[in-house]
């Protein structure tokens, strides 16, 4: 294989990413509406909590990696028109993905989808710019995130019992949800796809680039990780107990409010999902990697159906509230299965999932 080929071949390894990832969402999504408060058995609820704000940063981090293997041509060959035509791409699907999410949210209050078209829209506008200056722009945005946090009241218009914002029909209310306050604000989320923007850059085909990110984002999540514990007590415990004043907020590595310790420690987990799926792309058989790549390349459909055939099934059957988590965590895990065989059965057939096959013929 050319040096050329090996550039251009598919990272199979960021798709399988993309399938944990969506396992991940899917165990926490459901967690959050059906469960009861109940937190026991203790083990299981620590993983659970584990996985909330992280696999979605996952998919984040992802998204950046793919914007910029996807203009890598483009940011090489140094053409105006191919650069335009990359961002014009990135922006018409940043629109597509921004539409797509609004329709969705009177279903999904969480919905993710609308945040992520203003990330793209925002990565197209840096999708040149040189590799420092993606991580000093994240940087920033965390930085005018935190400042917000710690000098507002981040929860002043949000009822978490039902996800309710309230304002969001006006212009103030809206903006702020947008970009400030709402379950995956651009400030401070958009360091996450600026980051995977500036790790796409990097030859992640090297064994040795990846081990040094191994090593390195394994160091720094054990003490980020281990800081947050000794402060905070383990996940989940006490953040529930403390005050809007209180300090120890600031050593906090939950998604809400996004501090920059979570920020810290959602880049280092994603790191290491994305590294280690790189490595079982390279070495496990196909057999184990094929439905799993399947499924990742699915993962816009999924991640609609998990709502609209996982919970409607579970609403239909009088499941979708006040469940037990060894339920939620099993009926979850038995969404994800059926997301697997369907996804290879679909992959066999059609080059495209139902909705990025929309994607593609509306945004290119």
């Amino acid at each position: 294989m050319t040096a050329t080929a090996a550039k251009t071949k598919r990272i199979i390894g960021l798709d399988i990413a993309r399938a944990f990832a969506i396992v991940g969402m899917v165990i926490v999504n459901f967690n959050v509406v059906m469960s009861s408060g109940v937190s026991e058995p203790g083990w299981l609820r620590f993983f659970a909590v584990s996985l909330e704000g992280r696999a979605a940063a996952t998919f984040v981090v992802l998204a950046g990696i793919g914007a910029s293997l996807g203009s890598r041509r483009a940011r090489e060959s140094g053409e105006a028109g191919d650069r335009r035509r990359a961002r014009t791409t990135l922006a018409r699907r940043a629109l597509f993905l921004f539409v797509i999410g609004w329709l969705f949210f009177p279903i999904w209050p969480a919905d993710i989808l609308h945040f992520y078209g203003v990330y793209l829209a925002l990565g197209s506008l840096l999708l040149f710019a040189p590799n420092r200056a993606l991580l000093w722009w994240g940087a920033a945005a965390t930085a005018v995130s935190f400042g917000f946090i710690v000098t507002a009241d981040y929860f002043a218009n949000w009822n978490l019992d039902d996800l309710s914002y309230e304002g969001l029909n006006t212009v103030s209310g809206f903006l702020r949800n947008l970009f400030l306050d709402g379950l995956h604000p651009v400030l401070p989320w958009i360091a996450f796809y600026l980051f995977g923007m500036w790790l796409g850059r990097t030859d992640l085909r090297d064994p040795a680039w990846r081990r040094r990110i191994v090593v390195r984002a394994a160091g720094i999540l054990v003490v980020v990780e281990g800081v947050a514990w000794a402060v905070l007590g383990p996940k989940g415990s006490r953040t529930e107990e403390l005050g809007d004043e209180a300090w120890q907020w600031l050593f906090s590595v939950e998604m809400l409010p996004p501090m920059p310790l979570y920020l810290v420690a959602g880049t280092a987990t994603a790191c290491l999902v994305i590294v280690g799926s790189i490595w079982l792309g390279d070495h496990a058989s196909a057999r184990v990697t094929t439905p799993l790549v399947h499924t990742g390349q699915l993962a816009l459909t999924l991640y609609v159906a998990h709502v609209v055939v996982g919970m409607g099934i579970l609403e239909t059957m009088g499941r979708l509230e006040d469940q037990s988590l060894v339920f939620i965590v099993i009926s979850s895990l038995a969404f994800c299965a059926a997301a697997i065989a369907w996804s290879t059965w679909w992959r066999r057939r059609h080059q495209r999932g139902p909705l990025e096959w929309v994607m593609r013929r509306l945004a290119g």
